[in-house]
């Protein structure tokens, strides 16, 4: 009996990667045993798709959500210890539906969610920044981990997008004690700066609610923050990458929280232990909505197929279109790679029968591969 494993990330708009699961364990393919680990992104799922994989429990906790207001929420605390924090548990886009404010909304909850885990023994934190509604910086929840933001008159407050400006000083002495301890992965996947033309603001700000004026007011107020940043603590962001993810959460974290930014494929790849479980397998079957150019730089498939590589496992993907070379194939790494949808379909069919082509690529797949 040969055994795949399936590790795919979602397709967008059409497959999740827990519904890929779900098709990938149903099969019944004769000389098969077909596994399947869901694949997160850092957004909205991720923490259920790190307890799908690893095991462990959903612990709730009250916090603020991105308004201020009490709600309850949710972090993922994994058998070794490890606790995953989504952002958009928190301050996601959901949330704020219908009153979209990224001047005005907080990263508050999500410092909770992560001080709540920490109180709770967590030897190890992963905070996936995918979703956001908020562009703060991260002052938020740096502020519910305890650092201190003050004024020009010395008064303490908690910076929201519109009052990034304000701050004249930051105080990390009374960080919560355990951050210099457990070592916090950021999951991010971007590699936008903290601020300008390709920074949080004008790249992100507006599908959070921002006309133009208030892109320019939220910029300015990331421009400044990163000055803070650079003259009182001599940390300096302007230039990190990925540190305009979640509005500027990705500078904050690793500013004022001491995060670690990350590829988000390689934190999943490293916490589910891939290395070890994959040495077991025959086949292993990875794949993303689109396998292009794009691909070749860190997303799903280059990381899991580089993993193989080096095992010496063999790796296919399935995606929803191909649109590589064959030498990037090649490059990759991967015995087959191909699209799961019949030639000539429209979009509209692809995403309607979606399920059902994936399931049928793959049994071919795997009966190719007997």
């Amino acid at each position: 009996m040969k055994r795949c494993l399936v590790i795919s990330d979602s397709f967008k708009g059409t497959l999740s990667s827990p519904a890929i699961c779900r098709i990938a364990r149903s099969l019944a393919v004769p000389g098969w045993q077909v596994d399947a680990l869901p694949v997160a992104d850092g957004g909205e799922g991720t923490v259920d798709c790190f307890l799908d994989a690893c095991g462990g429990q959903r612990v709730t906790a009250v916090v603020s959500d991105p308004f201020g207001a009490e709600a309850e929420s949710f972090y993922g605390l994994l058998p070794d210890g490890t606790a995953v924090v989504e952002c958009a548990a928190a301050a996601g886009l959901p949330l704020a539906e219908g009153r979209l404010d990224p001047e005005r909304t907080t990263t508050y909850g999500v410092g909770q969610l992560m001080a709540a885990a920490l109180d709770n023994g967590a030897k190890r934190l992963i905070l996936g920044l995918g979703g956001s509604c908020t562009n703060d910086g991260g002052c938020g929840a740096a502020a519910a981990l305890g650092v201190r933001f003050f004024d020009r008159q010395g008064r303490s407050f908690v910076p929201t997008g519109i009052t990034l400006a304000e701050i004249a000083d930051i105080d990390l002495s009374r960080r919560h004690p355990a951050l210099d301890d457990v070592p916090l992965t950021v999951m991010c996947d971007i590699d936008n700066p903290l601020y300008g033309a390709l920074g949080a603001a004008y790249i992100f700000a507006p599908q959070k609610g921002a006309d133009a004026a208030c892109v320019q007011r939220l910029d300015e107020g990331l421009r400044h923050f990163a000055a803070v940043l650079r003259q009182r603590l001599g940390i300096p962001v302007d230039k990190l990458p990925g540190g305009g993810a979640a509005g500027g959460f990705g500078a904050g974290c690793a500013a004022l929280l001491g995060g670690t930014l990350r590829s988000g494929i390689e934190t999943v790849l490293d916490t589910v232990d891939f290395d070890r479980r994959a040495a077991g397998y025959d086949l292993i079957v990875t794949g993303e909505g689109r396998l292009d150019s794009q691909s070749l730089g860190g997303k799903v498939v280059s990381g899991v197929a580089g993993r193989c590589r080096a095992l010496g496992v063999p790796a296919a993907a399935l995606v929803g279109a191909l649109a590589l070379e064959p030498d990037d194939l090649a490059a990759l790494g991967l015995c087959s790679a191909r699209s799961i949808n019949p030639a000539g379909v429209s979009f509209q069919d692809a995403k309607a029968h979606a399920a059902a082509y994936y399931r049928e690529a793959l049994v071919k797949l795997l009966e190719e591969m007997s």
